[in-house]
């Protein structure tokens, strides 16, 4: 599932910045401004704009594609940009049914959902491996196969306090 995020955000990713790119060179032909402002600077802006998305979901997809190879957990800056997307992907898909129309809705929810579970599936909370748990870890029952003399208590002993002085 990894993989399939990590190939979806950076078509997403390529995708936006071509979207963008385009949009820019078009204001820039046609000259259109809005609200008087200068077109060159509203098709450099979309331009910058576009390739500053891209480069956000070509970076999430890189993490999405290390979280695969890896078959780990993303950590830090890795999660944080994850959670990032989702949240981006939740308000574009709140946007995408109004301005665009269901088609859009549907793909980015399809996006969040597919990083949400990156970030569910992968979210284990097992220690170390070899790591024996404080309990002592699972016990075999008693009298079974397993019970070759073995207690099968495998905690420490307590510790005792050390002894008061007695008064002289």
């Amino acid at each position: 599932m990894a993989w399939i995020l990590a190939i979806v955000l950076f078509v997403e990713a390529f995708g936006v910045a071509a979207l963008n790119w385009f949009l820019g060179i078009v204001v820039d032909r046609q000259q259109m401004s809005l609200a008087g402002l200068d077109p060159d600077a509203m098709s450099v802006s979309s331009k910058a704009g576009g390739v500053v998305f891209g480069l956000y979901f070509a970076l999430c997809g890189l993490v999405a594609l290390l979280v695969a190879l890896r078959d780990r957990a993303p950590a830090g800056f890795g999660r944080i940009l994850l959670i990032s997307v989702a949240v981006v992907h939740a308000l574009l898909g709140a946007f995408a049914w109004g301005l665009v129309g269901p088609g859009a809705f549907v793909f980015m929810v399809v996006v969040l959902a597919l990083v949400v579970l990156l970030l569910m599936t992968y979210d284990r909370h097992e220690g170390p491996s070899g790591a024996v748990p404080a309990d002592g870890g699972p016990k075999e029952p008693e009298g079974g196969e397993g019970d070759k003399g073995d207690t099968g208590d495998r905690s420490p002993a307590p510790i005792t306090p050390p002894a008061a002085p007695s008064p002289s």
